[in-house]
């Protein structure tokens, strides 16, 4: 918000400057399609031909010389095809001067001077937020949106003297984006005040019974003389109405004075005194020796499953040895044995260890013929009755 300090603020287009009427507390200034298309070659033929069109407009606007707007500005332009609006509260006295720059279909881009002049004036010590849930920041800002809605707060504060202080959009307090659907809009908060204290029906807003209704989130029963809302788009809610008695808060310390920035004679720098030294051997001790102590340890443990056991693992693989050896020459004895056995037997050796014989009549040749049978018998057949001659 910008409710800590008020100045009236007016505007100066550089040529036009009002002084006769009374600049309200809120600065609002409605950035006109149809006033920038002078500022384009083509505005000129047609108004010669006779032919306007609405041609959109893209306008951007910052302080002159700096890259944004003041903290106490703001500037909305929705579409191309609408208007544009600055609005805000000067938080401080001067000059602003804003630049404007316009850029069509076209690519064309032309920039213009605004300058806003902000004159203090005596804070309104009574002042009253209300939430209007149905309506958007650029649909309030046209200033005969803003005398409906002056009108019916001035039937319900019973008051015809309030200014509006400040018109901030939901969005910027930390509301959330509505559903781009009909009947969802973000809303929209109004702050006026007065020189006159709150009126009956406002009073209600401060009752505890009142508060107790709206934190359960019941709905608020006002009385019928409290309701005063011509169009159902400006009704207020009544559960985020607050009230603010400027009377009663502490005034803003004073801004502190700005010295020259050179010390004075005489003066000298005093460094703070250097820490106390801190001794690091027991972070050493924790961090390097006991991880070494336990590595030691470790590997002497290992030592002695490897080598200190060794003595008992030989005697039982010299045992196993010892097992293998036996069974070895036992095999060895029981093969000469039958070997020995085989050899007492009177039988004659079978006919089939017999050189020359035929496994299929039975013949078998005489060894003394042998050596006229050719080794390689490639025209014979091994399976033929008749040996070769």
């Amino acid at each position: 918000g910008f409710d800590r300090n008020h100045f009236i603020s007016t505007v100066l287009r550089v040529i036009d400057l009002v002084e006769d009427e009374p600049p309200p507390q809120l600065f609002t200034y409605e950035v006109m399609r149809e006033t920038f298309q002078g500022y384009f070659d083509s505005y000129s033929l047609k108004l010669y031909t006779g032919v306007l069109h609405d041609d959109p407009m893209i306008f951007k606007c910052n302080q002159q010389y700096f890259p944004d707007l003041p903290e106490w500005l703001r500037f909305i332009q929705r579409h191309p095809s609408e208007n544009g609006f600055l609005y805000g509260t000067p938080t401080s006295p001067g000059k602003t001067f804003i630049e404007v720059w316009i850029n069509k279909n076209s690519y064309d881009t032309v920039r213009n001077l605004l300058v806003i002049k902000a004159v203090p004036e005596k804070m309104l010590p009574y002042q009253a937020e209300f939430f209007i849930e149905l309506r958007e920041i650029e649909k309030v800002l046209p200033s005969s949106v803003q005398s409906e809605i002056k009108q019916d707060l001035q039937k319900l504060w019973n008051n015809e003297a309030l200014e509006i202080v400040n018109i901030t959009n939901a969005l910027d307090r930390g509301g959330r984006v509505p559903l781009p659907l009909a009947g969802h809009y973000e809303g929209v908060y109004v702050k006026v005040g007065s020189k006159k204290y709150f009126s009956r029906c406002l009073q209600r807003v401060m009752t505890p019974e009142y508060q107790r209704q709206c934190a359960a989130g019941d709905k608020v029963k006002v009385p019928g003389e409290c309701h005063f809302c011509k169009i159902p788009s400006n009704c207020i809610t009544w559960c985020k109405t607050k009230l603010f008695d400027r009377t009663k808060m502490e005034p803003a310390p004073p801004a502190p004075t700005m010295g020259s920035g050179i010390l004075e004679d005489g003066g000298y720098f005093d460094p703070p005194e250097s820490p106390p030294s801190r001794d690091y051997f027991p972070d050493y001790i924790v961090s390097v020796i006991v991880p070494l102590i336990i590595a030691f340890l470790l590997c002497l443990l290992l030592a002695y499953i490897l080598y200190g056991r060794r003595e008992g693992v030989a005697k039982r693989n010299a045992k196993t040895d010892n097992i293998q050896l036996y069974h070895q020459q036992t095999i060895h004895g029981n093969t000469e044995e039958l070997r020995s056995m085989a050899a007492q037997r009177g039988v004659p050796p079978p006919l089939s260890t017999l050189p020359m014989f035929n496994s299929r009549t039975g013949e078998r040749a005489s060894p003394v013929q042998s050596d006229s049978i050719p080794l390689i018998m490639a025209q014979q057949d091994p399976y033929s009755d008749t040996l070769p001659r």
